[in-house]
């Protein structure tokens, strides 16, 4: 399965059933009065975390997602059924935005939850308009539309350690010698293009240890591969800056300095992380050796293929996973509340008067036009959010065209001009 990690989705919440406009029928009583049942809510679209999906392929590959309506009312005050949700299962460490770039959701573990889109209120029936003065009402409401809107996922992978290093570093080696991991490793740059995890087991303890495709200088620029993986090490309790003592081409130390540098200008909190640096491929450098160890202070010297020095580093990796995880507690995911101020606004469209507004068009997309009675109590309700006013404040005119959401009227003051 090809390993994707950005996806962006179109999510469409079902609308509410509309609400029934009937009467109670019954010999011997002429006067049952109104009986509609309201609409059923339309189902929402959920984004759930879950172990068993571990890449975003399934959802790319299907971006549109639809939830069900809700069912319309019935006579004797039944209502409709509820439109079910649409569950959409992602990878745990996936991290949910909007269009503009707002971090709406981080659904960190297993089991977390995000209504990406609810669904639309069901309308009320007829029967709910009943009151002691207007005792027959033959209108009902129409189903609330269900939101819709895109949004970008973008996954972080969950793991406790975090491998870093340029390309051939031995970093695929050496996760593969300390894990079951299976990694395709050769012999030219970037034979990692995906990460690679691998859980270790060790002495009642386990971690999970990611290989990070390789970095060059200039990467959090967009470079080379980019900083296309190093949102996957945000998570890492641990880094190990694993260096190619073997180059030929650069310098050990020098390129410590760059990894470091380049985490540092992706996101700084890297910069405090804890970390180890590991200098691989002692195997091969002969009489050199005690030479690059020198310059690299505090490095741990291995070979990850033939297994020199292993399992130090991981009696190291080990104590300092184990020490960040009881001072820092596990990722715990979070759900935004986003409050956008959307206020009552008239702008010229054309040769009309565009009206927007969540509440005026959640109105006008609830009202059945086809009912004179829906249509005067719609009347009365954008008087009193200040349509009205606000439309003649800007200098629309009884005749004018006026647009609301999908609806388009002549605009007829109810005091007159």
């Amino acid at each position: 399965m090809a390993f994707v990690d950005e996806a962006r989705i179109k999510v469409a919440a079902g609308s509410g059933g509309s609400g029934a406009s009937s009467f109670h029928r019954e010999p011997y009583k002429p006067k049952g009065g109104p009986d509609g049942g309201d609409g059923g809510d339309g189902g929402s679209v959920v984004l759930r975390a879950d172990r068993s999906v571990g890449t975003l392929l399934e959802v790319r590959d299907h971006p549109h997602v639809t939830a069900a309506k809700g069912g319309h009312g019935q006579g004797s005050r039944k209502t409709g059924g509820s439109g079910k949700d649409r569950v959409i299962e992602v990878p745990p460490g996936t991290v949910v935005f909007d269009e503009d770039g707002t971090l709406l959701a981080d659904l960190a573990a297993a089991g977390d939850e995000f209504v990406a889109a609810k669904g639309g209120r069901g309308g009320r029936g007829n029967a709910r308009f009943a009151t002691p003065t207007r005792r027959a009402p033959s209108y009902a409401e129409k189903g609330e539309p269900g939101e819709e809107r895109w949004l970008r996922l973008e996954l972080r992978l969950l793991a406790d350690v975090g491998l870093v290093g340029f390309p051939n570093a031995g970093k695929s080696t050496l996760i593969a010698r300390v894990s079951s991991a299976k990694p395709k490793i050769a012999d030219y740059p970037f034979t990692t293009l995906t990460p690679n995890l691998g859980v270790v087991q060790r002495a009642g303890t386990s971690f999970v240890v990611a290989d990070i495709p390789g970095l060059v200088p200039g990467a959090s620029r967009g470079k080379g591969l980019g900083d296309k993986f190093l949102r996957h090490i945000r998570r890492a309790a641990v880094l190990a800056f694993v260096v190619d003592l073997a180059a030929v081409d650069r310098d050990p130390r020098r390129d410590v300095e760059v990894l470091q540098a380049e985490l540092a200008a992706f996101d700084p909190d890297l910069a405090a992380r804890p970390s180890l640096v590991v200098a691989n491929k002692i195997d091969v450098v002969g009489d050199m050796l005690p030479t690059l160890l020198a310059e690299l202070k505090d490095a741990l010297p291995i070979s990850a293929v033939t297994g020199e020095g292993v399992e130090h580093f991981l009696e190291r990796v080990t104590e300092e996973v184990t020490k960040v995880r009881t001072e820092r507690p596990q990722p715990v995911g979070y759900v935004r509340h986003v409050v956008r101020e959307d206020p009552l606004r008239v702008v010229r469209e054309g040769d009309a008067w565009r009206v927007s507004g969540a509440r005026v068009e959640r109105a006008v997309a609830m009202t059945d036009f086809n009912n004179d009675e829906a249509v005067e109590r719609l009347q009365k309700r954008l008087v009193g959010m200040g349509v009205e006013r606000l439309l003649m404040s800007t200098g629309a005119v009884e005749g004018d065209d006026v647009r609301i959401g999908d609806t388009e009227f002549e605009f007829e003051p109810e005091d007159g001009p």
